[in-house]
């Protein structure tokens, strides 16, 4: 492909990040939008493969902007690498004894890595973590040398870890942090006495913590008694990790650099380490524990079936705890549902109020999503031999509720505190959905026969999508249309600059409720002591908040494409010992090269190619989304109910091929 003549007048500099496509196709948003000509502001500039000049997705980088040809989306190429957003790559090695090449699991990365200096245990078919060494010359293959050889392809301890490591995530925790946490461990119970004199004491009431089955790290428990007016006082009690992990220390930087524990299809790997996680700082039953609460106290009428929701009172401070019972959500289920069983009353109340807080929050404009999750029942080598749904039940969405009341209420505090005293505080915002990803959802809408108001002429309120979900509700295409709907919307982040939550309708929202498994929770804790006590927040730490609360949502997203990940790849493996087996299925979306497809049971997403449908000539209607058959006039749409048969799978690219059966 030639370059375009460019006139030193038409060239622009623009400074972004580049995404790159499946097939090396790259786009800048860029940052300096007050630079751009009028016309193209708001667009991303569309790089062809030729002039990426070894961008990798992710980078930030300049670009120069070709010239403008009216009515055209705008172009560019790549000048300079201002930052690599990632330098290691997973992937399986190919060679010989003298150099290798790097064949990368990650599907952006669009070239193979050259290996000049092989390591001890290099070998021809064997996974490996390489860094990235150098790359200046785009007609060359970048350099890289071996960080660590990993193991058989296909092992699944191999495969999990090589997920982690090329989101460039940890998988182990340095050998300070292992000595401080085990410090901490030690001194533990001596620490918790000395602190107990000093807080607020819970140990009397009675608590329980409600998690999964296979949970260790309870972050959270409630306390529930009933006050002499009538009133009911419900404490939501929150592992104080603050009080162990302090700033500045070995142990508080490598949280702050993980960001978030990491939860795979079989594993999970942990923020803090496991003396923390799963022990000190974990809410375990008949444990005295050290814990940063929220109290409210609700009116009488609030337990009252006809009755208001009320909070008459409401209390924010240190406390120390010792929780009753450990429930499984299962087993906290049955209780609510045979009616009978131990701290029925208790449970019964909460779930009384809790619904009552979820008709409020869905009647302020939060969007109802019912997404459906799948897990993997593995055998001892970590192969899926049966998948089963979560089930999302009363006990689930009470423990729901009151996080999201304890964090809502926890923000609108600090808002106010920090308004008084000029300060800093860690927000999680969401933003306004962008009008493009509205637009392609409202098209795809149409497809299925929906119609959609748009408020102010462009804008969907959450309401609206309430509405359309509601409709939704018992359709073959519910699951879809959920989906599509989450896929719609922007990504909550943590910022300093409040901007609401427009999910969940809040005008405030923090994450309060989980400081054993995500950094931003601790930083609430810090400077929600400093408000409560009145003391000021030094300077020079206000200003890493912001650096902080960015690089925490980066690695949240990183953990979620690892877990993402994992999930498909135990999906494909499923199907991979599925081969030639019939199942039923959903289009969950149709391109000019074929049709994908959901099988029902695993959820598990394939491809059937439209060169392998071989009853009649097929055409893509761009407009209506649907395919034709040009002979037999057969249509498929996003949301139709299929018969596919697994024709093959592909467990390094993370492929299904079906064909309709």
């Amino acid at each position: 492909m030639k370059t375009p003549k460019t006139n030193r007048k038409d060239i622009t500099h623009i400074e972004g990040v580049i995404t790159i496509t499946a097939k090396g196709i790259g786009y800048v948003t860029p940052s300096n939008t007050d630079t751009l000509p009028r016309d193209i502001a708001g667009q991303d500039i569309e790089i062809d493969p030729a002039f990426l000049n070894t961008a990798l997705n992710g980078d930030r980088v300049r670009i120069t902007l070709h010239p403008i040809q009216k009515g055209s989306r705008a172009t560019g190429e790549v000048t300079d690498i201002i930052e690599r957003a990632k330098t290691r790559f997973a992937g399986i090695l190919e060679g010989g004894k003298k150099f290798f090449f790097l064949v990368p699991q990650d599907p952006k990365m669009y070239v193979d890595i050259f290996i000049p200096r092989p390591v001890k245990g290099a070998r021809n078919g064997a996974k490996a973590l390489v860094e990235l060494v150098k790359w200046n010359d785009p007609k060359k293959n970048p350099e890289g040398k071996i960080i660590k050889v990993l193991g058989k392809p296909g092992d699944n301890n191999v495969e999990m870890e090589a997920i982690v490591l090329d989101k460039g995530l940890a998988t182990d925790f340095p050998q300070q942090v292992k000595k401080e946490a085990r410090n901490i461990y030690q001194n533990a119970q001596k620490h918790i006495a000395h602190e107990a004199k000093k807080r607020r004491d819970f140990r009397r009431i009675t608590t329980f913590t409600i998690d999964p089955k296979t949970a260790k790290d309870f972050d959270d428990a409630l306390s529930i008694r009933t006050l002499p007016d009538g009133s009911i006082e419900v404490g939501i009690h929150i592992a104080d990790v603050s009080a162990y992990v302090k700033p500045d220390t070995a142990l508080d930087r490598e949280a702050a650099q993980r960001g978030t524990s990491i939860y795979l299809v079989d594993r999970t790997i942990p923020m803090l380490p496991p003396e923390l996680s799963d022990d000190i700082c974990s809410l375990k039953p008949n444990e005295e524990r050290l814990a940063f609460s929220a109290v409210f106290t609700f009116s009488p009428q609030s337990t009252q079936k006809n009755g208001t929701l009320r909070i008459t009172k409401e209390w924010f401070g240190e406390t120390v705890i010792s929780s009753d019972k450990r429930f499984a959500y299962e087993e906290a289920q049955t209780v609510l549902d045979n009616k009978s069983g131990q701290y029925f009353e208790e449970l019964n109340t909460l779930n009384t109020i809790a619904y009552k807080l979820r008709k409020e929050k869905f009647a302020a404009g939060a969007i109802a999503f019912e997404s459906e999750e799948v897990s993997f029942v593995l055998d001892k080598n970590g192969k899926p031999i049966d998948v089963v749904r979560k089930e999302r039940t009363d006990t689930h969405l009470l423990i729901e509720d009151f996080m999201l009341l304890a964090n809502k209420k926890i923000a609108e505090y600090a808002a106010q505190k920090a308004k008084e005293r000029k300060a800093h505080f860690v927000y999680r915002i969401h933003p306004d959905p962008e009008p493009e990803k509205i637009a392609e959802f409202i098209a795809l809408l149409k497809t299925l026969g929906y119609t959609v108001k748009l408020s102010d002429g462009k804008k969907l309120s959450s309401k609206a999508i309430n509405t359309i979900l509601e409709k939704a509700k018992g359709t073959p295409e519910e699951a879809l249309i959920n989906t599509m709907a989450i896929r719609s919307l922007a990504k909550a982040v943590y910022s300093t600059k409040n901007t609401g939550h427009f999910g969940l309708a809040f005008k405030y929202y923090t994450h309060f409720t989980s400081p054993i498994r995500r950094y931003p929770d601790i930083m609430v804790h810090r400077t929600i002591k400093s408000f409560l006590k009145g003391e000021r927040i030094p300077k020079e730490i206000l200003e890493t908040y912001e650096e902080a609360a960015r690089h925490s949502s980066q690695m949240e997203q990183a953990a979620e494409k690892a877990e993402r990940e994992s999930v498909k790849y135990k999906q494909v493996e499923y199907m991979s010992e599925r081969i030639g087996k019939i199942f039923d299925g959903t289009i969950s979306g149709i391109t000019s090269w074929g049709i994908y497809v959901e099988e029902n049971h695993s959820r598990s997403e394939g491809m059937v190619r439209i060169s392998e449908m071989n009853d009649d000539y097929y055409i893509f209607d761009e407009k209506t989304g649907t395919l034709v058959g040009k002979n037999t006039k057969k249509k498929y749409r996003i949301g139709d109910k299929v018969k596919i048969k697994v024709k093959s799978t592909d467990l390094e690219k993370r492929t299904i091929d079906y064909i309709f059966a």
